[in-house]
């Protein structure tokens, strides 16, 4: 069963974000087996308090154990890095029936 992985973000500074940290991830989510399914800021918060103008990614994944492959990869550790003290980032990972098909 496929696999999800939600990202919320705030980000401080976009460009040093999206440029160090955004373009390393993107590379390894690809040779980890994942895909983009969205990618964009501007979120609108209809109800909660997290996530007013937020950036949202949303990933998949064949399942579970490929994401979590990608996550606990010492080459994602390294990238993550490249994010510390330009967001504050919340992340869900979620089984679900592939809603595409």
């Amino acid at each position: 069963m496929p696999a999800y992985m939600i990202v919320t973000a705030s980000i401080r500074d976009r460009e040093a974000f999206v440029s160090g940290y955004g373009a390393r991830a993107a590379e390894l989510i690809g040779q980890f087996g994942g895909e983009y399914l969205l990618r964009g800021p501007g979120a609108e918060c209809l109800e909660g308090d997290f996530g007013e103008g937020a950036s949202m990614v949303i990933s998949k994944w064949p399942d579970r154990e490929a994401a979590k492959r990608f996550w606990n990869s010492p080459e994602y550790a390294e990238a993550k890095k490249l994010r510390e003290g330009l967001a504050d980032v919340q992340v869900l990972l979620i089984d679900g029936p592939d809603i595409s098909a």
